[in-house]
């Protein structure tokens, strides 16, 4: 499963992106084909599983709700 973080670059949502890749590659490693990180803009925080939307702003950000709907599809 390939997983994509896209993040708003001007609103300084790289490092909260960073924390959230490396949660998932932490807990589900190899069962992972990828997360990968792409830039935006406009305020967008958004996660694909396989291009399927998992989590988008302005739901509440909760690491670990994402981490479980990716296992849970795995």
């Amino acid at each position: 499963m390939l997983i994509e973080i896209e993040y708003c670059v001007p609103c300084g949502y790289l490092d909260r992106a960073i924390e959230a890749q490396r949660a998932l590659l932490t807990t589900l490693g190899q069962a992972l084909g990828g997360v990968t990180l792409k830039p935006g803009d406009s305020g967008v925080f958004t996660f694909r599983a396989d291009g399927d939307v998992i989590y988008s702003k302005p739901d509440e950000f909760d690491i670990t709700t994402i981490v479980e709907t990716v296992k849970a599809r795995l």
